[in-house]
């Protein structure tokens, strides 16, 4: 299907399809009309039942799966300044969601690790987000899906952390 076949829903006998034009071989385009269903599914399942912003839930994803994890590798992750990390750290913190910890081997640095709290909200905010995944990975095969991991992974050019 053509994508300005995919405009939403025609009448018909109203009105011809809508033509997207040039929009329809913009990558940004698209990326934004995904980006609204995606927003709305995070809404919908991690955002409003846990209280957690999209920043915050990557965070909180980043350093489950990386405990003692050095803020500098979360900013860079995360792609935000220090500053705005200090700031989203010291939230999460707050909350009481993390924690930062002296490094054992380097006292001048620190670690950021979950706290018991951080650590029950991230397990359910996870089973929470592979139901959404189910729900947004519906219309694509699994290899439509590693497809677009690995073609978004190309546009945002970030080494891995």
């Amino acid at each position: 299907m053509k994508p300005e076949d995919q405009a939403g829903p025609a009448s018909a006998s109203r009105h011809p399809p809508l033509s997207f034009g040039a929009l329809a071989n913009i990558v940004g385009f698209h990326i934004a009309r995904a980006t609204v269903t995606t927003y709305d599914a995070f809404d919908r399942f991690i955002g409003k039942p846990f209280d957690l912003k999209k920043t915050e839930f990557s965070l909180l994803m980043l350093v489950h799966a990386n405990p003692a994890i050095p803020p500098k590798r979360l900013a860079r992750a995360l792609a935000v300044s220090a500053p705005k990390l200090t700031l989203l750290l010291d939230e999460l913190q707050q909350r009481r969601l993390i924690q930062r910890e002296r490094n054992p081997d380097d006292g001048r640095s620190q670690h950021v690790v979950l706290t018991e709290p951080g650590r029950k909200l991230a397990r359910n905010a996870a089973a929470s987000a592979a139901l959404m995944e189910t729900e947004l990975q519906s219309p694509l095969s699994a290899a439509e899906h590693a497809m677009l991991i690995e073609l978004l992974g190309k546009l945002a050019r970030r080494p891995a952390p």
